[in-house]
């Protein structure tokens, strides 16, 4: 489902996430799809995405998930796996939570370029402050 105004005022607190061009598109029950269109300020010295732009919207995109409906978890551990240089100019990423327990979570963060194809794969340990 589309994000609420609440939502989305809430995660603009996210500033580098947002600020650097990150959109919340969807959300569901401990599930979020966020994208970033990628411009020239997200590339590295070989014209290639820079790695740390798919952390950050793979980053965020679990923030979202894990929060927006109680705010309260953080992550505990994250790696990530780079597969591949993205084609096109917007990345997307879904998070799925794999396990919700009581104090902590497990999320897979899946990383698209536009075609639709497999860049990076976050894997976050998420933990309940509240």
């Amino acid at each position: 489902m589309k994000p609420s105004e609440e939502t989305i005022r809430l995660f603009e607190n996210d500033r580098f996430a947002t600020e650097n061009g990150a959109v919340i598109e969807e959300v569901d029950d401990h599930y979020a799809r966020c994208t970033l269109k990628v411009e020239d300020r997200h590339r590295n010295a070989m014209g290639a995405v820079m790695g740390g732009v798919y952390f950050t919207l793979a980053d965020f995109a679990f923030a979202v998930a894990a929060n927006w409906q109680e705010i309260g978890t953080v992550s505990l551990t994250s790696d990530i796996a780079y597969l591949g240089s993205a084609k096109g100019d917007t990345l997307t990423a879904e998070a799925f939570c794999v396990k919700n327990g009581r104090t902590t979570s497990y999320y897979r963060i899946e990383v698209k370029d536009r075609f639709g194809k497999l860049a990076a794969i976050v894997n976050t340990t998420g933990y309940k402050k509240a």
